[in-house]
């Protein structure tokens, strides 16, 4: 990685990027589909065999693989997803959201008020990471010397509650604005994944530690993180684990996608084309689709079913 880090100069991502979907395999998907439409929200936008498809209102966010009985995702000894972040729009759309989740019989959510936002933290039934949160307003977000000012206070419960009961509407799920906020992954060691993400990918480090990294584009406070807590010196899940399947970023322009590729040549990592998208795998397997605008549910339907 250091040949990386001399060869490949330091390029900034395209500040409009963005994450796009997020693709698991799951030991059930009749469960899995359940937990996610009545727990989280979310819609079934298309289900075909072991596969389904799922957003809000039109937006595809999430794509699930049946892989029967697979075994539980651990956080110990294995890199691959922490958590994916789902973004509500409002405060109060949070607000909503927590109140609905209270009223089911699923175990109380973790909490962090981080001061750029406020979060709920969840496992679904395969014991993958899920984040519920809602951002604070960024001229409110404090920066020193180009890194955000995050921590973890306790989240205030009763004001969220209060701005929802504003809203004298039954929940119908996620509002329309929902989406895929930030993807947080665990690999073995902070330093390659600061080559890659940083210097290759060319994200901005927003946060770091000596046992995570925090890297955005466009100076949002993350679109990835990235840690070792329960992962350092690891390599990926075994096969029959319920896993990270991809993730994708989304880019503005096919000339940003263009010199994400040029910086993978100079840096020689190995990556696959179709149809206009780069494939990658970062140094511990994680794949990445890299595509140019939006994902809508055709494309979303595509990526699924071929990788």
């Amino acid at each position: 990685m250091a040949t990386q880090e001399t060869q490949t100069p330091r390029v900034s991502i395209d500040p409009a990027t963005s994450v796009g979907i997020v693709a698991l395999t799951v030991a059930d998907l009749d469960r899995s589909v359940a937990y996610y439409t009545d727990a989280i929200g979310l819609t079934v936008l298309e289900r075909v065999g072991p596969e389904a498809i799922l957003g809000v209102a039109v937006t595809p966010l999430l794509a699930l693989r049946e892989h029967r009985d697979a075994l539980p995702w651990l956080t110990d000894r294995m890199t691959g997803l922490y958590h994916f972040a789902i973004l509500a729009p409002t405060r109060q759309d949070l607000g909503r959201w927590l109140e609905h989740y209270l009223s089911t019989s699923n175990p109380p959510p973790g909490q962090g008020d981080h001061y750029v936002s406020e979060a709920f933290y969840l496992r679904d039934p395969d014991g993958h990471g899920i984040e519920v949160y809602a951002d604070r307003p960024r001229e409110g977000w404090h920066w020193s010397n180009g890194l955000v000012h995050m921590g973890t206070d306790p989240v205030d419960v009763r004001g969220l509650l209060t701005e929802a009961r504003k809203v004298h509407a039954a929940w119908t799920g996620l509002p329309p604005g929902t989406t895929m906020g930030h993807v947080h992954l665990q690999v073995g060691d902070i330093a390659p994944a600061d080559a890659f993400y940083h210097r290759v990918l060319g994200f901005d480090v927003t946060a770091h530690m000596p046992s995570a990294l925090f890297v955005s584009a466009g100076g949002y406070h993350h679109h990835l993180g990235l840690n070792t807590w329960h992962s350092r010196g690891a390599g990926p899940a075994p096969a029959d684990t319920a896993s990270l399947r991809f993730f994708t970023l989304a880019l503005p322009t096919d000339e940003a996608l263009a010199a994400v590729r040029d910086r993978l040549v100079a840096a020689n990592i190995g990556f696959g084309e179709r149809d206009g998208m780069v494939v990658v795998a970062d140094p511990w397997q994680n794949q990445i689709i890299l595509h140019v605008g939006r994902v809508d549910p055709d494309r979303a339907r595509e990526l699924s079913r071929n990788f």
